[in-house]
């Protein structure tokens, strides 16, 4: 009785911390890499800057979607900020379809595809890889980066997209 018991409670503490965390509101990305010579794109929430010196950055991946093994082969990979007409983006690059790159503009001239629609992105090297429950946390190293000055965020809150007003 006790193991469903403490099942039951695991459940229900991941629930709660789940719908506790959404109320943290976060920006929007798609990473991007490239696998087999394929461009490889998923939809993220779990980025975030790490150190100035030297420009690092992470993010957080499943490990049991295959961005996170085609990031850990490629070695690269590229960090693509929506801006607040991006939920569209967001919510094809959040699919498990076959070619979420067909009909996306993207820029290729660093190593992995930079989508030209991004109000921001960052194309980084891996030079970490770490354990983090059932996500790995991967370090970037910034290579490339850009930016448009006068973009606003697409951002998350509560399991939906909105915009900063």
């Amino acid at each position: 009785m006790s193991e469903s018991l403490e099942m039951h409670e695991t459940l229900d503490m991941k629930h709660a911390f789940r719908a506790t965390m959404s109320r943290l509101a976060t920006g929007v990305s798609i990473i991007t890499t490239r696998s087999g010579g394929a461009p490889i794109g998923m939809t993220a929430s779990a980025v975030t800057s790490l150190s100035m010196d030297p420009l690092q950055l992470i993010v957080c991946i499943s490990n049991h979607l295959f961005t996170r093994s085609a990031i850990a082969e490629h070695g690269r990979f590229a960090v693509n900020i929506l801006g607040e007409d991006g939920q569209g983006l967001a919510t094809h690059f959040a699919t498990s379809k076959m070619d979420k790159f067909a009909g996306v503009s993207v820029s290729e001239e660093h190593g992995v595809p930079v989508l030209k629609d991004a109000i921001a992105s960052v194309v980084c090297d891996v030079s970490a890889e770490l354990p983090g429950g059932d996500h790995t946390i991967f370090v970037g190293d910034a290579r490339h980066f850009e930016h448009r000055v006068e973009a606003r965020p697409l951002v998350y809150f509560a399991g939906t997209f909105g915009a900063m007003t």
